[in-house]
């Protein structure tokens, strides 16, 4: 098994912008734990970041601070960073390219959003017979309320664990993945 790590859009929109990120609310420092993990292990960290197609979206403005990876996770260790336009990671990006130019069989998502890039991703992945790992206390979510209704973010991750645990990915906690991984 050779994993990579994606480190999905953790960037500031979720922390100082319009989308501020509140369950797990310990999701940021599993993150960081699982880079600092990853690069321990020679695991390639690939860093996503989402850029908005369009400037009048608002959010995710190229060049904006909001759009800019977080800072702790930038300073540390990571192979590639891919930029992409959609929530699936591998819509118009070269990631599938670099994962089998690298001869990765096996992806561990972490980041944000939880229901949105991270679970695209993964159900992507899944379709193009990669082995995915879903880190559930390193992903994370918000309350959501659109003309379809309202859920709470804890509702909304949870919900999402146990669907990607049905069919998609092997949902583990981050102290699951690292000591899975020691152990081997």
């Amino acid at each position: 098994m050779k994993r990579a790590l994606l480190t999905i859009d953790v960037q500031n929109e979720y922390f100082s912008g319009k989308l501020p990120v509140t369950y797990p609310n310990d999701s940021f420092s599993n993150i960081l734990k699982s880079i600092d993990f990853a690069n321990e292990n020679q695991i390639p960290v690939i860093l996503i970041q989402h850029t908005a197609p369009q400037k009048d979206s608002g959010v995710f403005v190229k060049g904006t601070k909001e759009w800019q990876i977080k800072e702790e996770v930038r300073e540390r260790k990571y192979k590639y960073i891919i930029e992409k336009n959609f929530p699936d990671s591998f819509a118009n990006t070269d990631l599938e390219a670099v994962l089998k130019r690298d001869e990765i069989d096996t992806v561990t998502i972490c980041g944000y959003m939880t229901q949105m890039c991270c679970d695209t991703t993964a159900r992507r992945a899944m379709h193009k017979g990669f082995f995915v790992e879903f880190l559930s206390d390193a992903t994370g979510t918000l309350d959501i309320s659109n003309y379809a209704g309202s859920i709470s973010a804890e509702q909304l991750h949870n919900a999402i664990l146990i669907t990607q645990a049905m069919r998609f990915s092997k949902v583990l906690t981050t102290h699951e993945w690292i000591e899975n991984i020691k152990s081997r």
